[in-house]
Parts: structure tokens; sequence; C-alpha cells
């Protein structure tokens, strides 16, 4: 992999984490998202991270998250509301990324929101995350998916 390409991957994965970040301060407090976005740049070193994707996943989930929550419920076992906070904004960024983001290969969103998990969630969110995303991503992306199905079997 060549070294811009593994740079631009790496503030990627930043922007991700900062996106994650924003959504949940957003959750908390219900700041508009000029300020966390401000906030942000502010306090927390932001020039190593695709600023461009950091601001629409954090604009997104503001904007569009009753969409967003209505979309995902049918592959919740609960209301989105008793998802625990932190699950909820890896669920809505991911759901974001599915939906509107098809140049990212469902893959790498279901990785993402793993690492993300593992990282800043509780024990078992991760496995519990990759269900749903997985259940989704099946619905929401299926050629996708049936065209990786058959590029395994031709190999």
């Amino acid at each position: 992999m060549g070294k811009k390409l593994s740079e631009k991957i790496l503030r990627r994965q930043r922007a991700r984490r900062r996106a994650l970040q924003a959504v949940y301060q957003w959750q908390m407090t219900g700041l508009e998202t000029k300020k966390i976005i401000s906030q942000f740049n502010a306090e927390q070193n932001m020039s190593n991270t695709d600023q461009e994707l950091f601001a629409f996943l954090l604009r997104t989930v503001v904007n569009e998250h009753a969409e967003l929550d209505e979309k995902l419920q049918p592959f919740l076992d609960r209301p989105i509301e008793q998802l625990d906070e932190t699950e909820r904004a890896i669920l809505r960024i991911s759901v974001v990324e599915l939906l509107y983001s098809i140049e990212v290969p469902v893959k790498v969103v279901l990785n993402e929101a793993i690492d993300l998990a593992h990282r800043f969630g509780a024990e078992q969110s991760h496995t519990y995350i990759n269900g749903v995303l997985d259940k989704a991503a099946t619905e929401w992306r299926s050629i996708e998916i049936a065209a990786e199905k058959d590029q395994k079997h031709k190999q």
C-alpha cells in the first residue's frame, strides 16, 4: 500500500473516531454542530484528520438522526433509545456511511465500527454492533455483498 493511501486511511480513521466523540457529545448535550466542530478544532489536533469526513458524519447524524434511527430499528433487538450512548453513536455513524457513502466498501464500514466499539464501547458491544450492521448491510448493500461473494467463488 502506498504511503499516500495509508495516510488517507489513517486520516479517515481519525475522522471517524473524532466523529464518534462529537456525536456522543451532541447526544449528551444537544449542542449545535457548528459549536461542536469549532470546539473540536480548538481543543483537538485536527490537522491529521479528514475534516471533511468528520463534519459530514457529524452533520448527517445530527440532521437526520430520526430517519437514521428509523432505518436502523428493524435490525435492533430493542428500541434505539435503550442502547448505550456509545453504541448508538457508532451505529448512527456507520449507518450514514452504509447509506450515503457507497464508495466505502461494506467491509470497511463494519471493520471501522467494530474498531470503534473495541476502543470506546462496553466489553461485548463490538459483537452487537457487528451483528446489527451485518444485517443492515445485507439488506441495504445486497448487490455489493453478492458481487463480493461471486468474486470469492471465482478465486
